[in-house]
């Protein structure tokens, strides 16, 4: 658990402080390119989650933050012997949770400030716990089929094993 914690914490400094910059240092809703028509840098509140799904829903949102945290502990980390991999998606699974509830807990909205085109699509402006949410869902998925696969080479190794000719 202190691992989580550790990498947790490093993922909320990491995003508040850039957060704290982009608020500071560019006006809300100006955009500055960085690679033209590809990448850019933007100052927008998001006052629901992804997508801006949820909308105004502040208070269930800080809600389902705190309740799927409970559940990521009790389900996934509490008295479990953690692999690296399943370390570093909790970790950052957990520090972009929180990254995201402190802004909409202190500011009512989460601030987002990357922006990307891809053929003329904008696709929705995001931040860096957003990153690490992503991030942390591709590894834990990946950590489980793995897992898995490896489950289900040991059952068939072992299976052939106690096989009768």
């Amino acid at each position: 658990m202190k691992k989580i914690t550790i990498l947790a914490l490093c993922c909320i400094a990491i995003d508040q402080f850039i957060k704290w910059i982009i608020t500071h240092a560019i006006a809300f809703m100006e955009e500055i390119f960085v690679i033209p028509n590809f990448f850019y840098i933007t100052n927008v509140r998001n006052y629901g989650a992804a997508w801006s799904i949820l909308d105004g829903n502040r208070v269930f949102l800080i809600f389902m933050a705190f309740f799927c945290l409970a559940l990521i502990y009790y389900f996934f980390i509490y008295q479990q012997k953690l692999s690296r991999r399943e370390v570093l998606g909790y970790g950052l699974l957990i520090g972009g949770i929180i990254g995201n509830l402190i802004d909409r807990m202190l500011l009512g909205y989460v601030v987002d400030y990357i922006g990307l085109i891809f053929f003329g699509y904008h696709y929705p402006v995001f931040n860096i716990a957003d990153m690490c949410i992503v991030s942390s869902v591709i590894i834990i998925f990946y950590h489980f089929w793995k897992e898995r696969k490896k489950d289900e080479t040991d059952n068939q190794h072992h299976g052939r094993s106690f096989r009768k000719n």
